[in-house]
């Protein structure tokens, strides 16, 4: 099993650009299937979660690659609906093929998703949704079995979500893609990474209106086709490598992305005292003080994302006052808070808040990463503190940051990848 092995004292600073958002490029990979002829996805991460989502559709049939940055799919030859457990299992967006498969072939059999780390997270609303459009749905032996209604077409129909959900938003608006009659959504997630799906089916020949509101407004179309278009920049990796700066007394200029992205977070970087200064598709973070102490509450977007709770809370464990946080979203979404005291934080827990009394810096411990964003903000917790750090379990990392030791590397961070077995 691999490790990281972080001598830390460093002070992160220089360029780094940013990769496809992988929230954004896998409902876009999924949305693929709708397409009657051939569809080329640009920016697209080179990570493992894209790499199983990859091999499952390609298991269905369907000819589809990738190479560099840039997927082609070409769905002609598609010859099953079926997305076994073995590869669902390890990435619950996987679920996203069953609204593309079930609207334009009017069948599906996928796998529901195993458990996550940091929470549960149904998926009730898209199986909900589906039936208001007129689906069969079972679940038989750890399976979603599908069928559309009589005459292999969804139906389009009125449904508020329950909750806010970004999954189900997406699951449901390619369904709807492709359903007769119209469809009102009520409830939308109103996440970037969902704007950009909507965008794709759009330039793919839908007609969907309300495109970054809670209603969306679906005319279902006869068909879909393939075209051209390029994953949004990761607004989560962006402000992952940001806060180092804020971390180290740092300064990183983010290149490929954008501010309007990550407003939220941004504003709260200047909270603690950092300098933003953005262009139109980069941004700058410059830090000389200690942080200022700041209050976080996640929430859906347009607030404060909880993929960036971790790496904020990173930064407040060394700031000069006391900062809470309180984690609306996901209910086990604390677990970093263990090894980050171990690295020397002072951070209590109270249900869903955390109460973190700055200290003058961290002290290097073995560590044991959590989860996929809790995972960076250990490395950059063991970059900032004093000694050698070893960080256990980054596979997480690795699902969801490309190419995260050279970037780092090339931010000034003393960061070596080492087998456990060797």
């Amino acid at each position: 099993m691999d490790q990281f092995l972080i001598t830390g004292s460093s002070r992160i600073a220089g360029e780094v650009t940013i990769s496809g958002a992988k929230n954004a490029a896998l409902p876009l990979l999924a949305a693929m299937i709708l397409a009657e002829t051939p569809t080329t996805l640009h920016n697209v991460p080179s990570l493992q979660d894209v790499t199983t989502l990859i091999k499952l559709i390609g298991g269905m049939g369907i000819r589809i690659q990738k190479q560099d940055d840039t997927v082609t799919c070409d769905t002609k030859n598609i010859d099953n609906f079926y997305a076994p457990y073995d590869l669902v299992k390890t990435m619950r967006a996987s679920i996203l093929v069953l609204g593309p498969l079930l609207a334009r072939f009017g069948e599906a059999e996928v796998s529901l998703p195993g458990g996550c780390a940091i929470g549960s997270r149904p998926v009730d609303q898209h199986l909900k949704a589906f039936e208001a459009m007129g689906a069969e749905i079972s679940v038989e032996n750890g399976y979603v079995k599908a069928h559309a209604p009589k005459g292999g077409k969804l139906i389009g129909c009125n449904f508020s979500f329950d909750m806010v959900t970004v999954g189900g938003t997406e699951n449901v608006i390619m369904a709807a893609a492709l359903a007769k009659g119209t469809t009102v959504l009520g409830n939308c997630a109103l996440e970037p990474e969902v704007v950009d799906l909507a965008d794709m089916l759009v330039a793919m020949g839908a007609k969907i209106s309300g495109i970054g509101t809670a209603t969306m407004i679906i005319e279902g179309v006869e068909r879909l086709y393939g075209c051209e278009y390029s994953v949004v920049p990761d607004r989560i990796e962006t402000g992952s490598y940001l806060a180092g700066a804020l971390m180290t007394r740092g300064d990183v200029l983010a290149k490929n992305t954008s501010a309007l992205l990550l407003i939220p977070v941004l504003e709260k970087f200047e909270a603690m005292g950092a300098m933003i200064t953005t262009g139109e598709d980069w941004i700058r973070a410059q830090m000389t003080e200690r942080p200022n102490p700041v209050d976080i509450r996640t929430q859906p977007h347009p607030g404060f994302p909880t993929d960036m709770q971790a790496q904020l809370m990173a930064i407040s464990c060394l700031a000069d006052g006391t900062s809470t946080f309180i984690e609306n979203i996901f209910e086990n979404r604390f677990m970093h808070v263990p090894e980050l005291n171990r690295l020397g934080a002072s951070i209590k827990i109270d249900g869903h808040t955390a109460v973190v009394r700055g200290v003058e810096c961290f002290t290097a411990a073995p560590v044991m990463a959590t989860d996929l964003r809790a995972s960076m903000s250990l490395v950059m917790a063991a970059a900032a503190a004093e000694g050698e750090s070893l960080i256990d379990r980054i596979y997480h990392i690795d699902r969801g940051y490309e190419d995260v030791e050279n970037k780092l590397r090339a931010l000034g961070v003393n960061i070596e990848r080492i087998n456990s077995n060797d």
